[in-house]
Order: C-alpha cells, then sequence, then structure tokens
C-alpha cells in the first residue's frame, strides 16, 4: 500500500497478530466460530502482507493479481455461505473490499500517492464508510461484552483461546480499523 513506512509496519503488525490469534480461535469446539475464525485468519494475513511499506518492497504486478485472485475466490465462499445467515455478510464486505483494494494496487502506477486525480473513487468512499461505521458499532459492542463471573479471583468457567468472545470481537475490531487504514492509503 501506498504510505509512510513506520504506520505500515504497525499495520503489518498488526494484522499479522490478528491472524495468529484467529488461527488459535480454529482450535474451538464451535464449528461455526471454527470456521468464521479461518476466514478471518486468512485476512489477518493477507492484510499483513498487502501493508509491507512500498517503500520496502514492491511487489509485482502479478502478486496484486494473485491476491485478486485469492480474495475474490474468498469473497464468491463467503457470498456462498450467505445465504445461510447475515454474519456472513461482513466477511463478504472485507473480502470484496481486499479484493477491490489488490485489483486497484495492479492497475495503479507504483509512484502514484493520490495526487492530481479527480478524488476519492465512488467504490473506495462507499468502503470506507461501511468500515468506519462497523468500527463504531464493533467498539461498542466490545464495551458491552459480558464479563464471566469472578469468584474468590478465579473465573467459574474457563473458556479456550477460540471460545473467548471478547477476543473474538477485539480480533474483528482490529481487522476494521487495519480496512480503515488500507482504504485511506489507498
Amino acid at each position: 500500500m501506498h504510505g509512510p513506512a513506520s504506520p505500515g509496519w504497525l499495520l503489518v503488525a498488526l494484522c499479522a497478530a490478528t491472524g495468529a490469534y484467529c488461527l488459535l480461535r480454529m482450535r474451538s469446539t464451535v464449528e461455526e466460530q471454527r470456521r468464521a475464525a479461518g476466514g478471518e485468519a486468512l485476512m489477518g494475513f493477507g492484510m499483513a502482507a498487502m501493508a509491507v511499506p512500498a517503500a520496502v518492497l514492491t511487489p509485482p504486478r502479478w502478486a496484486w493479481l494473485m491476491y485478486t485472485a485469492v480474495f475474490g475466490a474468498a469473497a464468491l465462499r463467503t457470498l456462498w455461505a450467505a445465504r445461510t445467515g447475515s454474519h456472513h455478510l461482513h466477511h463478504l464486505m472485507g473480502a470484496f473490499a481486499m479484493a477491490y483494494m489488490a485489483a486497484t494496487m495492479a492497475t495503479t502506477p507504483v509512484h502514484h500517492h493520490g495526487a492530481g486525480g479527480s478524488g476519492i473513487p465512488l467504490l473506495t468512499s462507499t468502503l470506507l464508510v461501511y468500515f468506519t461505521g462497523y468500527v463504531l458499532l464493533s467498539g461498542v459492542r466490545l464495551v458491552s461484552v459480558p464479563v464471566l463471573a469472578v469468584d474468590g479471583g478465579s473465573r467459574t468457567a474457563s473458556l479456550g483461546w477460540g471460545d473467548r468472545p471478547e477476543l473474538a470481537h477485539a480480533c474483528r475490531l482490529s481487522m476494521g480499523i487495519a480496512t480503515v487504514a488500507m482504504l485511506i492509503t489507498l
């Protein structure tokens, strides 16, 4: 992505850590959580790879086309899964946004930094509005996640890493924030 190197590396670290946590969530005993965590791990690691600052590594055009194909396939798979539940619609938006950003990077000259254009394209601004709203709503949801009861300093219920709702919400929130940051630099 186009942008300064320091925030780019922070974005890489955030996305990679989120992807790694999503891999841990795949150990959940609940099948739907494992499936969602797998898609989110793909998104986290894909976002980390795409966020590597261009000053350090400028991927060739074929790499951006590969990202477009991978995230396009993920979007189609999610579209198929969305027929059974609305939760998949956000995953569809995320995969579509990633495919869109990769396709844009594949067609953008290397030294283009947004100067001299006619402004932000309509699709980019629409995605920015969606993900900004998602981040704000996710932040509110994260605050309202119930905390397990504490009895004498120990939790009354022991949950594995894959079954902690507050961590899953934080994971989705961080990926939403990263998506907003990537769309801004697009």
